[in-house]
């Protein structure tokens, strides 16, 4: 059975003036995969991401994401995948309880969908004793996972990470990544952008911007017997050079 790409990209660019940010970027991405978005700050990624989730409108090209058009059905796109933002989503002034309420009626849950969704959520995060906390009195890393969370509360096809893990210590991100596994183990789609290359080993595969352009795409393991090199680091490292 062929695998289903729930995100197709055909030359996708966006331009702003005589600047292109996103040079004609073509990829597809499975159901269930983790798929890395790596790059420098700058190289495009959060651009990118930007069209694929219907808040910016591509200048050429053109792309699919969960059977929907980029171009014309953004709405569509929204109500049926999941993102976190590079900055902390959520809002510190009102409680983990009142949060999760908050995003399930904006995703359009009932009630009762809201009520047990809550539930299980503060459970399997093992916030029971904090859910009437304000949020921003939480660490930095139980706020990410709460943000990860709430992205998924809805059950989206594809769940969109911006730097999801920026600012946080090495045992909180390892942790942030379980929860990407489980999700991904679960059908959930996943893309991740990260300028942390050490990331880029947990994805299925990654592709690499460098100046807009997708310049590498594959496994980790390909991309590094490709390059003949033990690290993604070392990968993203000697492609920077080569272009220069």
């Amino acid at each position: 059975m062929k695998e289903e790409n729930v995100i197709i990209s055909k030359g996708l660019t966006k331009r702003f003036g005589g600047f292109t940010a996103v040079d004609a970027i073509t990829f597809e991405v499975k159901k269930g995969e983790i798929f890395g978005f790596l790059g420098a700050n700058g190289a495009g990624k959060t651009t990118a991401m930007k069209m694929l989730i219907g808040i910016s409108n591509p200048t050429g090209g053109e792309a699919m994401v969960a059977g929907f058009d980029v171009h014309t059905q953004q709405d569509a796109i929204k109500k049926n995948i999941g993102y976190m933002s590079q900055k902390f989503a959520l809002y510190d002034d009102l409680t983990v309880a009142e949060n999760i309420t908050f995003y399930g009626g904006i995703y359009g849950l009932s009630r009762k969908q809201i009520r047990e969704k809550r539930t299980k959520l503060i459970e399997t995060l093992g916030l029971g004793e904090i859910a009437h906390q304000l949020v921003g009195s939480l660490p930095l890393g139980w706020k990410q996972k709460l943000a990860f969370s709430v992205a998924m509360l809805h059950d989206p096809q594809i769940v969109f990470l911006d730097e999801p893990t920026g600012g946080v210590d090495p045992i909180t991100r390892r942790q942030f990544w379980e929860m990407i596994y489980k999700a991904a183990d679960e059908g959930t789609t996943i893309f991740v952008t990260t300028h942390y290359m050490d990331e880029a080993e947990y994805c299925h595969r990654v592709s690499i911007m460098v100046a807009g352009k997708i310049e590498a795409l594959d496994t980790p393991k390909k991309l590094k017997e490709q390059f003949e090199v033990s690290s993604m680091n070392d990968v993203f490292l000697r492609l920077a050079r080569n272009i220069e």
